[in-house]
């Protein structure tokens, strides 16, 4: 019986230890990056917020997605956004405006590759007490 109980537990151990994955990191923003919330309302059970993101030369917001879409506009400064193939999929400078699509399957990354800050004006769209963003991790891009 002790033999099996043995034999049972380093089998137990062997198994726990094998279902045991690297774990996969979230990549926080860069030092500096910050959020101010300018305007909030529900409506219907949705949440509507406006909010101001400065992203300081050379940071970046950490790969991520939302729970709803977002609907940018830059006041000032580039965004290079990156997809989670790696691919730069919009470079967008003062004036121009963007939209990120919702899900997991839409992470992503805004870098400010620039020299000033990045200065971003967002509409967040999300389910009501939805977190900004859902952290992910890096998909594998050197970069980050």
């Amino acid at each position: 019986m002790r033999a099996l109980l043995r034999t049972g537990s380093a089998g137990i151990a062997a198994l726990c230890l094998s279902l045991v994955a690297v774990p996969a990191h979230a990549t926080p923003p860069g030092p500096g990056v910050s959020g101010r919330t300018i305007a909030q309302t529900t409506v219907d059970g949705t949440d509507y917020i406006l909010r101001e993101i400065t992203i300081p030369a050379g940071q970046a917001t950490g790969w991520h997605y939302h729970d709803g879409p977002l609907y940018g506009y830059v006041k000032q400064g580039t965004l290079s956004h990156f997809d989670s193939t790696c691919a730069k999929d919009g470079l967008y400078r003062a004036g121009d405006s963007l939209t990120e699509p919702s899900g997991p399957t839409n992470v992503h990354i805004g870098r400010n590759l620039g020299t000033k800050p990045l200065v971003l004006d967002v509409l967040y769209v999300l389910p009501h007490g939805a977190p900004f963003s859902e952290d992910s991790p890096n998909p594998g891009c050197a970069f980050e």
